[in-house]
């Protein structure tokens, strides 16, 4: 469990109010003192996120307000642990969201990225709501936070050999099973679409392949793309499109923070991740825009733009995962700008064509408060797709729907596997919340691991 969290009942513990926009005048009349007078005087209303020290009128400190305002972030009290002094709080009264999701919060607020600048430091500690489960809460925070570390790190620290490294220091803590695939023996074992596209860069491109389980329990598989860079290739990105993309390895980071989860709990199912770590550079050996490229599964793929890589390496990926016709196949990528432009960088959308599964997940993300929306495969949109010299091209000509085609691709080779969904997350938080600075974001893996353990039981 967290060091934030203490499970002791202390009566020494400075109690935290969370208080609604509007709700500032019921909290003082029911609360006479110098609290109650400090608030009036304060002008603290209830605005999400504000906290507010209660002086106990001798130089102490009697109590806390943090503000709700209208009561939709359920992770509010990330506001918390950055404002208070160090020592021991708990949660009083009617707090108005759900004591997980509390502690959840509380302890998002906890995380720094100090690899470059900073130093770790100590932080205040929660006294864990009645009924929650520390340890449960500390594994999502764990994993929260894994994932975040491995999308802010700069590309010069976290190329495909890094990667791979972050991925088996996983696997040697949970005691699974760990390969790579490296350089040209890609071709050798035929992955020749995740060869293709990291073959410009200096550090070779591999494929990351993690087991852990039971051989005989549910499979469940996870494919991450793990473009540690993407300069767009030949395609070249401009220099501002560049400056986020030590992200685009942001799905790898998911699954990663995904399977540490399902193994920590120790879920019985035969767990399996494939991440494709290449850079996306360029060099005179790059692959071009018109080329034609075999894949693992035998489809032919003409390059439209060297810049929509992802589902390139996620396609190879994806065979072999579907080729063990596992019970459930996740994958997760950073994939196209059209999803942001659909759907903004906090909602994430999902495809699949198996309406139970779209059922549970939509059900799960309101559990876990960690939203997504389904987006459709829509199959008449698949013959934009069309090429004239290959099976397969793998963007379209135009301009619309840029998300759906790139599921619409993937999809193809997907074909065995009982079910399967596609996530085209951002990964990345653009404006500061309670609990979740700038930065690296993990996306969808909460939801994903309240379904897996209702499907497959802990």
């Amino acid at each position: 469990m967290l060091d934030i969290f203490i499970s002791r009942k202390d009566a020494a513990a400075t109690p935290v109010w969370l208080v609604r926009t509007g709700d500032t005048g019921n909290w003082c009349e029911t609360h006479a003192g110098p609290g109650a007078a400090w608030v009036a005087t304060s002008g603290f209303k209830g605005e999400a996120g504000k906290v507010l020290l209660l002086p106990d009128g001798s130089g102490g400190l009697a109590g806390v307000l943090l503000g709700l305002g209208d009561g939709s972030d359920a992770f509010v009290t990330g506001a918390l642990p950055a404002a208070l002094p160090l020592g021991d709080y708990r949660l009083a009264g009617d707090i108005h969201i759900e004591a997980e999701k509390a502690a959840f919060g509380f302890a998002l607020g906890t995380y720094r990225f100090t690899r470059y600048s900073g130093n770790p430091r100590d932080w205040p500690r929660l006294v864990l709501p009645d009924g929650v489960d520390g340890e449960e809460v500390s594994r999502l925070a764990r994993a929260t936070f894994l994932a975040r570390d491995l999308i802010n790190t700069p590309a010069g620290d976290m190329g495909p050999a890094d990667l791979a490294a972050a991925a088996a220091h996983v696997a040697e803590a949970q005691g699974a099973e760990f390969k790579v695939i490296e350089g040209e023996a890609l071709l050798a074992e035929n992955y020749p679409m995740i060869h293709a596209v990291g073959r410009a860069a200096a550090i070779a491109p591999r494929l990351i392949d993690m087991r852990w389980g039971r051989a005989e329990a549910p499979k469940v598989t996870l494919v991450g793309k793990g473009v540690c860079f993407d300069t767009g290739g030949l395609d070249l990105k401009p220099s501002s499109a560049m400056l986020l993309m030590k992200k685009d390895m942001g799905g790898a980071a998911c699954v990663l923070a995904l399977a540490q989860m399902l193994m920590e709990a120790r879920l019985d199912i035969r767990l399996r991740v494939l991440i494709p770590a290449v850079e996306n550079s360029v060099s005179g050996n790059a692959f071009r825009p018109g080329d034609v490229l075999p894949s693992r599964k035998g489809i032919t793929v003409e390059i439209g733009n060297t810049d929509a890589e992802g589902r390139l390496v996620l396609a190879d990926a994806l065979t072999e995962a579907d080729s063990e016709v596992p019970d459930l196949i996740i994958d997760m990528a950073t994939l196209t700008g059209a999803a942001r432009t659909a759907l903004g960088p906090d909602l994430p959308p999902f495809y699949t064509d198996d309406e139970a599964l779209a059922g549970e997940l939509a059900a799960s993300a309101v559990a876990m408060a960690d939203p997504m929306w389904r987006m459709p495969l829509w199959k008449p949109y698949d013959s934009w797709l069309e090429s004239k010299i290959a099976d397969v091209n793998h963007v379209s000509d135009g301009p619309f729907a840029g998300s759906v085609t790139a599921a619409l691709f993937l999809r193809r080779f997907v074909e065995k596997a009982r079910s399967y969904v596609h996530f085209d997350i951002y990964g990345w938080a653009p404006k500061p919340r309670p609990g979740r600075p700038v930065g690296g974001e993990a996306q969808g893996i909460r939801a994903l691991y309240h379904l897996i353990r209702r499907r497959y039981g802990a």
